[in-house]
């Protein structure tokens, strides 16, 4: 499956915006140029895709809760405020070069916690094969949607993107949530929106291999390199030698060896610094089965020191590719961008910024021989103003 167009119309500052993506999707821009609103529009097309939208739907996906009046675009030069908020998403299937398109049209709460469903389509290579509208002469349930449920044929085929959708969430960790000390409030399969049972998560990919000690697809070794000051990694149940028995702990915990101290001298994730719990939280997105096939994280640099981050986001990509997986980043780390290998077309960098109206722009960057022919490296054409997506002076 490979997404090709996603739009938005009418909700904050997307008031009428699209973008292509590819399989890894990274956003740069000043804050509140609309990164985060970029991944939270998503999450309210997942949401209308497969089942319902509201308060519960959407905090489900991590998207923040607003009031109504806040979800729709209200800029000054609008004179005329537009009814619904736009969503719109086209996509293929590996196996047929038929086009596929989702389109739903929404108006946001009133007298109750759910969104109304103006209307929705479905259109294939551009023919439109089934829709309804809140004018439709049949009377049907405007607060759910039903391209899953509607019985028509010419949905059936198409349907695996709404399954894939389901499960989409916005991704931000904290530290204490990692550590496993704090539970969190959007516990999702296998891991939660801020890193809950991540323990659980990475013992099911450690496992052996010809002998070998391997994480997921990659060998232990390969972790360790990024991890550099660790020589092992485990997952156990908590034990009085390795945590303080004032800590409150879940049934399992992350165990660390430092290769600088004594083999007896193990300790836990609560103990272990927060790169390295990030760097493991990031890989097992990527590579655990059960982990979602489409999904973002706000804040990708979170944790990670400069020249971590550029090696995690080489390995993250890769193994995002590997597994066949969509994703979506924020980033406000220059470095970042140079772990980025933009001669392959799944990998894509987008900027975001605000024109004069506070309206939302995007634009991918794409590695022109301009820019090459400058010498210098993305994250400091990006510091220098060259690729958009920064703040203008005042």
């Amino acid at each position: 499956m490979n997404l090709r167009k996603i739009s938005f119309g009418n909700f904050k500052c997307l008031y009428n915006i699209a973008f292509e993506p590819g399989k890894v999707n990274v956003f740069i821009g000043a804050n509140g140029s609309g990164k985060s609103t970029i991944l939270e529009a998503i999450g309210l097309l997942s949401a209308a895709m497969t089942d319902r939208v509201d308060s519960a739907s959407l905090q489900r996906r991590g998207v923040r809760l607003s009031i109504p009046s806040l979800y729709k675009s209200n800029f000054k030069g609008i004179s005329r405020q537009k009814l619904t908020v736009d969503l719109s998403l086209e996509w293929d299937d590996d196996d047929s070069s038929d086009v596929c398109q989702y389109d739903v049209h929404l108006t946001t709460p009133t007298d109750s916690d759910y969104w109304k469903y103006h209307a929705e389509a479905f259109f294939l290579n551009g023919i439109k094969k089934w829709g309804r509208s809140h004018a439709s002469q049949q009377q049907t349930n405007n607060h759910i949607g039903f391209f899953l449920i509607d019985n028509n044929e010419d949905l059936a085929a198409s349907r695996k993107i709404a399954q894939d959708f389901s499960s989409y969430g916005i991704f931000q960790p904290n530290t204490m949530t990692l550590r496993g000390t704090t539970p969190d409030p959007n516990q999702t399969t296998p891991i939660g929106l801020n890193g809950g049972r991540l323990a659980e998560a990475i013992d099911a990919l450690i496992h052996e291999k010809d002998g070998d000690l391997c994480f997921g697809d990659l060998y232990m070794d390969d972790i360790l390199d990024m991890i550099d000051w660790a020589s092992d990694i485990t997952v156990g149940a908590p034990k009085k030698s390795t945590i303080n028995s004032n800590i409150p702990s879940p049934r399992q915990v992350i165990q660390f060896a430092d290769r600088y101290m004594k083999a007896s001298a193990q300790f836990t994730g609560y103990d272990a610094s927060e790169g390295a719990l990030y760097v493991l939280f990031m890989l097992a997105l990527a590579m655990h089965p059960q982990a979602p096939s489409i999904f973002a994280v706000d804040s990708f640099d979170h944790a990670l020191n400069p020249r971590l981050a550029k090696k995690m986001i080489q390995v993250f990509c890769e193994q995002v590719i590997q597994h066949k997986k969509h994703v979506f980043l924020t980033t406000h780390n220059p470095l970042v961008l140079d772990g980025l290998d933009l001669r392959n077309d799944d990998i894509r960098l987008f900027a975001l910024d605000r024109d004069s109206h506070g309206y939302a722009q995007i634009k991918r960057i794409l590695v022109s021989q301009e820019l090459i022919n400058e010498g210098q490296p993305l994250s400091r054409l990006w510091i220098n103003g060259r690729l958009g997506g920064v703040p203008t002076p005042l």
